[in-house]
Parts: C-alpha cells; sequence; structure tokens
C-alpha cells in the first residue's frame, strides 16, 4: 500500500519534475507534508490503535517535523523547547547551508512516527521511494546526508522525550476494575471489550497544567425511576431521538463515527471494518485547511503541529473525566431499565461516557485551527469519502466541531448534556494551547 501511494503522488503531483536539479518542486511542495501525514494515517488505522493512543503517534510526529521547520525559519518561527513540558532543548542546525530543511522536516515525521507505532520500518518504504526520488531529480549527496543527519538528531530528541511521557508504564498498570453499581460503567456489546486506556490520565500532558487543570462537574446523578429527574430526560432523549432519526442525522453520526475497529455481527459471523479515528480525522481536516489556503511547506507543518498538541491534550483532559466518573453508557441504561432489543446506530466504545472524547478533541482541534487560518474559514470536508461517506462542508471549524456534538447524540452513544459540556471544554483546552504557545514571531 506505501508503494503504491508514494507511486500515486509521484505521478499525480510532480509529473513537471523530470529534469536534474528540480528536488525542490518535490520537497518544498506542502503537498509533500500532507501525503506524508496521511501515511502515518494508514499506519496507525492498519494496526488498530485506538483514537487515545493515535493521538500521541501524530503529536510527537509533527512536532520533530515542526521543530526541523523552525530551525531553518529562525526569525518565523519559535521552537517549542522550553514550552511543552519536558522538552528542553532541540539540536540547532549547524550546517545550514547543506540542509534542505522541507525533507529533514520529513525525515524527521517519518523517523518518530515509526518510533512512536508499530511494527518497526512501518514508513521506511516510503522514506527510500522518497530519498530516491529526489535523488533522481538531482539533491546533491552533500544535501541529503547533511539533511538526514539533521533529521535524525531531532528525531532522536524528540523520541528521547517522548519515552518520559509516562507512556511505557501505563502499558502494565492496573486494567479497569468492573463492579456492577448502578450508573457505572461496564463493557458494551458486540465485543464487550474491557475499558480502554483507564491510565491515560496519567500520561504527561504537553501544555495543561495537569490533566485535571479543566475537570468538569459530575455528571446528573443516576436515576432511571423518577421521569422528572434530569438524567431520566436525558436518557430518554438519547432513546426517542435514536428510534426517529432523519437520513440527515444519519449521515451526521456516521460521518463522525471514525470507529477505528468496528466489529459488525452476521448472524455467527463477526467481520472488523476499519476508518481513521478521531485525531486521524482531524489531522486529515488539516490537510484539507492548508490546502484550500495555499499554505507554504512551513505554514503546513506549523498547522499540523499546533493541531495535533491541542488534540493530545484534550485526550488527556476528557480521559481524565471519564475515568473520575465512570459513568454508564445510554445503551447499558435503556436494554437494562427500559428495552433490551435496543440498539444505538453507532457501535458503542469500550470506556465510559462522560465526557464524550470525540466533542471535546474535536472542540479543541477547531480552536487551533481557528488560530491559524482565522474564523469562518468555510471548507469541504472529504476524509470520508475513502471510506464510503459522503462529504460534509461546513463554515467554519468551529461549525464542524459543534455538528460532531449532536453526531455522538445521533448515534446513540452520548448523552446531550455530555457532548455539550465537552464541547465547552474542549474549548478551553484548545484555548489553553493557543493562548499558551508561542510558535510564529510575526
Amino acid at each position: 500500500m506505501k508503494k503504491i501511494a508514494i507511486l500515486i503522488f509521484i505521478y499525480t503531483s510532480f509529473t513537471a519534475c523530470n529534469t536534474k536539479n528540480d528536488y525542490k518542486s518535490i520537497t518544498h511542495n506542502p503537498d509533500l507534508y500532507a501525503n506524508t501525514v496521511h501515511e502515518l494515517n494508514q499506519v496507525v488505522m492498519g494496526n488498530n490503535f485506538s483514537p487515545i493512543v493515535a493521538s500521541r503517534n501524530y503529536a510527537y510526529a509533527a512536532i520533530a517535523g515542526y521543530e526541523v521547520i523552525a530551525a531553518g525559519n529562525p526569525n518565523k518561527y519559535q521552537s517549542l523547547a522550553g514550552q511543552l513540558k519536558g522538552l528542553s532543548a532541540v539540536p540547532t542546525a549547524k550546517d545550514t547551508a547543506n540542509i534542505d530543511f522541507p525533507y529533514a522536516s520529513i525525515i524527521a515525521y517519518c523517523m518518530v512516527g515509526e518510533a512512536v507505532t508499530f511494527p518497526e520500518g512501518s514508513l521506511k518504504e516510503y522514506t527510500d521511494s522518497l530519498h530516491q526520488l529526489v535523488k533522481t531529480h538531482g539533491m546533491p549527496s552533500k544535501m541529503m546526508d547533511a539533511s538526514e543527519a539533521y533529521a535524525k538528531e531531532v528525531g532522536s530528541t524528540i523520541i528521547a522525550w517522548s519515552k518520559k511521557d509516562n507512556y511505557a508504564q501505563t502499558r502494565s498498570a492496573e486494567k479497569f476494575t468492573v463492579k456492577d453499581i448502578p450508573g457505572r460503567w461496564v463493557p458494551t456489546p458486540p465485543m464487550y471489550a474491557s475499558a480502554a486506556e483507564p491510565h491515560w490520565r496519567e500520561i504527561r500532558t504537553m501544555v495543561l497544567d495537569s490533566a485535571s487543570q479543566f475537570r468538569p462537574a459530575p455528571p446528573p446523578a443516576f436515576n432511571v425511576t423518577d421521569k422528572n429527574s434530569e438524567y431520566y430526560k436525558n436518557v430518554m432523549m438519547v432513546k426517542n431521538a435514536v428510534d426517529s432519526l432523519t437520513d440527515e442525522q444519519k449521515h451526521i453520526a456516521n460521518f463522525w463515527d471514525d470507529n477505528p475497529f468496528k466489529v459488525n455481527v452476521n448472524g455467527h459471523a463477526m467481520f472488523s471494518t476499519k476508518k481513521f479515528s478521531p485525531p486521524g480525522h482531524w489531522m486529515s481536516i488539516v490537510g484539507i485547511a492548508n490546502k484550500k489556503a495555499k499554505s507554504s511547506f512551513e505554514e503546513s507543518t506549523y498547522a499540523y503541529a499546533k493541531t495535533a498538541i491541542a488534540l493530545f491534550d484534550a485526550f488527556i483532559h476528557t480521559w481524565d473525566a471519564k475515568y473520575e466518573y465512570n459513568t454508564v453508557r445510554p445503551e447499558t441504561v435503556i436494554n437494562k431499565y427500559f428495552d433490551q432489543n435496543w440498539r444505538p446506530l453507532l457501535q458503542t466504545p469500550a470506556f465510559p461516557e462522560y465526557t464524550c472524547g470525540h466533542s471535546t478533541i474535536s472542540s479543541s482541534a477547531a480552536e487551533a485551527l481557528t488560530s491559524v487560518f482565522g474564523d469562518n474559514f468555510a471548507f469541504t470536508d472529504s476524509t470520508e469519502l475513502e471510506f464510503g461517506i459522503a462529504n460534509r462542508s461546513f463554515a467554519s471549524f468551529r461549525a464542524a466541531a459543534e455538528e460532531n456534538n449532536w453526531a455522538r447524540f445521533y448515534g446513540g452513544i452520548h448523552f446531550h448534556n455530555s457532548c455539550i459540556t465537552s464541547t465547552q471544554k474542549g474549548k478551553a483546552v484548545g484555548n489553553w494551547v493557543v493562548t499558551h504557545l508561542k510558535m510564529k514571531k510575526n
């Protein structure tokens, strides 16, 4: 797949590059960065990374790519060293005259992307193809060596920094204990999978002071007997909505489903289908925005890094709330107390309900993107087209995040009050990232 992808990219984007010494038309083309992000997206999807872990994959890779560009453009971009927790310094570029910084940025991105995913060498075929491509188009061997050497310096620094974020320790941490207590989360059909990433709030944040910095107030108290209680009304809202969905509402829900590993049941047979996860969807939106804005290579790396950081911290924030409150999903409540045959439109994810992860991270990403491209930046999101789902258009990034708010409710996997709270908190996280990171100097 990777070989095919890079060849398609070469022949569709660079057909005019047929003379020697035109390597810059390849390495300085922002489409190259977008294609590289898509390659990592494919690796993440193909290897079944959860949305939570995927946010880590994208963030560290994007930061590595950005740091190389910042080193090559010190008058315009500022290093994140000293700004992101634990990142004290990034190697400076010494042989600047012989470094092609965009090429080095891609190599650093891929190096880190490989290191934080698996299997080993997952992007090697892609980088080997790129290496051969720029060599064919005249990049001097001295420049190629200097660019790749600097990429490795930066990549190694980011990898070493990533290893201190407590991720490795959470791989062997205690599993979530399921307790049959009314209102508490329990596994849901069809997989009845164990709770995903119960220790993610222990991961080191990048910009937030702590995982609990914007922790929301508790959700409405569990109550399925009092028809006037807020909880009862929220349950009925979900049930009634799913029972009477319009085609438009179904499209909205499916468009934002972003289930990276959906289990389909057909009689006694079970099979899985894959799509980009929520952070992968937003990485795709960054690429769409860059394309419409005609961003330069440097501007593209800036947009990807800022958005990836906002997504990363937003996941830590919302996972803190999820495992602080451990609330039950609508499907469980409705099946147990109201209708045992009821099913949501979307497959219920394997973690507690409150707060809504997708609504939170979408609102955080929308704030980051708005800070880069401005408000009222209209765009058409074609991310889901490769999965057979029609495009949707939005007047702004915030409008897209707001629709996502409704999507999780229409899907029947979240109470709407949870989505509302999540949207508010996601905005707070995104705004914190935007106001506290100094990335551009002008």
